[in-house]
């Protein structure tokens, strides 16, 4: 069974756990439409990457009249 030689100490196990700390998103802003996307990404809201479209967005569709 595993059993710890020596007692490991809060100081030591926090010194060891400095990094584990999660970062904020650095969202840029799309140069298409101006929201808020994630760097080297595809804009979501428009499609848009490096000032060309590589997605093409559909318009609303109403899923009511097509249901049945």
């Amino acid at each position: 069974m595993a059993v710890p030689q020596n007692r490991v100490t809060r100081s030591k196990r926090n010194m060891r756990r400095a990094h584990d700390a999660l970062v904020a998103g650095n969202p840029n802003e799309c140069s298409n439409c101006g929201e808020l996307k994630r760097p080297h990404h595809v804009c979501p809201s428009c499609g848009h990457y490096a000032d060309r479209e590589v997605i093409a967005k559909a318009n609303e569709i109403d899923l009511d009249d097509d249901a049945a």
